[in-house]
């Protein structure tokens, strides 16, 4: 599984505008439900607030992959959005988290979403892959980061 196969350009959001955890999600779901219309909002939100009282999935260095599954999609979809600024998501090392990859799954899919967890967080773990995510100018710039650093895994 390849991001660029479930992550389009009009799902790269260059700046957040929300300053909690609780916002950042609802904007993420939001901007995904706005594209794909099948997704309502207010479910979503609440299976990624309900993941979060699990434990974060803000996982340090200024990474987080909220996630979660919903009945009736076709395949696993994402999001991603950026905050330059940094927002408190109770992240496991306390870090400001400015990175944020969401990720909905289908319901009935383990294996799948499992893929697209690993394949996110191995592309975040190279320091200079998020580097670059954080000096990205645009939405066309962003999603063509993550494109390259796709094509190299």
């Amino acid at each position: 599984m390849r991001v660029v196969d479930i992550l389009t350009e009009d799902l790269v959001i260059p700046q957040l505008q929300s300053t909690t955890k609780a916002d950042v999600l609802r904007e993420l779901a939001q901007h995904l439900a706005a594209h794909h219309p099948d997704i309502q909002t207010e479910q979503l939100v609440n299976v990624l607030l309900d993941r979060e009282r699990l434990g974060t999935t803000a996982i340090g260095e200024g990474i987080a992959i909220p996630h979660g599954k919903l009945p009736g999609l076709k395949g696993v979809i994402a999001v991603f959005g950026r905050s330059l600024k940094g927002i408190d998501c109770h992240s496991l090392d306390g870090a400001p988290t400015k990175l944020f990859f969401l990720l909905v799954a289908p319901e009935d899919s383990a294996g799948i979403h499992l893929k697209a967890l690993a394949r996110v967080s191995r592309m975040l773990k190279d320091k200079g892959f998020r580097e670059r995510l954080l000096q990205g100018r645009d939405r066309t710039d962003l999603y063509q980061i993550i494109r390259e650093e796709d094509g190299k895994l």
